[in-house]
């Protein structure tokens, strides 16, 4: 595949979502009717953003529910080609077998992590709705980060964030409460890497300095300062976009953000219309929502 950065009308962004035997089945429907409804052009039905491919360990896999989904590719095959990804879903459910046996999503996880390591360059983003932060948690993904989970998770959210730090003398994560989703690591446009790095913070408020890949209204608003190759590189998970969502019904919000700065926020606005859903804002860490 093609080496890319970021996403132009023709070119779809790759989604894999990762689903564990008793996975939450909204947690799963929903942010793929976000993303297989988001669109480049309203008008045009032929121009979706985003393919998206299930990966399970069997052909079918049952949710909490008794609901029974088909998987497209097993993990092995999902490890295969996890380098054409751009976006990796993690949903929640059946946690506590999930961490205790150790399985899988988690090695998945820390996959994609050190892929996007080692290609600073290329844009990826890790998306977790509800307990399957938790997961991330487990793995390390959010040292240093902020991010949020499940209200009713919280405690078992932290004390594994807790843990991480203590036992591998990490940076703590920072827990947010009350948010619906929170992102880390903002993405910008690439830029030659003798060029300053312009980093957003709050007191950036009123400026519109470009977020997102070419295409997005971010971009298309932008000034003409770049982001730094090496800057990239050097920011924690060489610059893996980390969005954590809370309950089931967050992630609809989360998945609504991630089709703003990917593809535009006019795109976003058109799916929470047609699923007649009020997309509520989250949570930018050194940033300003879209």
């Amino acid at each position: 595949m093609a080496h890319k950065t970021s996403a132009v009308s023709d070119e779809p962004i790759e989604v894999l979502f990762a689903l564990q035997p008793k996975f939450n089945l909204m947690d799963f429907a929903g942010p793929l009717e976000v993303l297989s409804r988001a669109l480049h052009d309203k008008n045009d039905e032929s121009t979706q953003a985003f393919n998206c491919t299930v990966a399970a360990a069997e052909p079918k896999v049952i949710s909490e529910q008794g609901v029974f989904v088909g998987s497209q590719i097993t993990f092995k095959e999902a490890y295969e080609r996890l380098n054409e990804f751009d976006v990796l879903v993690i949903v929640g459910g059946n946690s506590e077998a999930i961490l205790k046996e150790k399985a899988e999503p988690l090695p998945l996880i820390s996959a994609f992590a050190e892929i996007q390591k080692k290609d600073s360059a290329r844009e990826r983003t890790l998306l977790s709705i509800c307990t399957g932060s938790l997961f991330l948690a487990e793995q390390g993904i959010l040292s240093g980060l902020s991010a949020t989970t499940h209200p009713d998770s919280m405690t078992k959210f932290e004390i594994l964030c807790s843990n991480y730090a203590q036992r591998n003398l990490q940076d703590r994560t920072d827990v947010v409460e009350d948010s619906r989703y929170v992102v880390n690591n903002l993405r910008f446009d690439l830029g030659d890497e003798d060029e300053n790095p312009y980093i957003r913070r709050k007191s950036d408020a009123g400026r519109r300095p470009s977020n997102a890949r070419k295409g997005s209204i971010s971009f298309k608003g932008s000034n003409t300062r770049r982001e730094s190759i090496t800057r990239r590189a050097t920011m924690r998970l060489g610059g893996l976009r980390v969005i954590t969502s809370g309950g089931i019904s967050a992630g609809l919000d989360a998945s609504l953000y991630l089709v703003s700065i990917l593809v535009d926020e006019e795109a976003a606005n058109e799916v929470a219309r047609v699923m007649q859903h009020e997309w509520v804002k989250g949570t930018v860490v050194d940033g300003l929502d879209v």
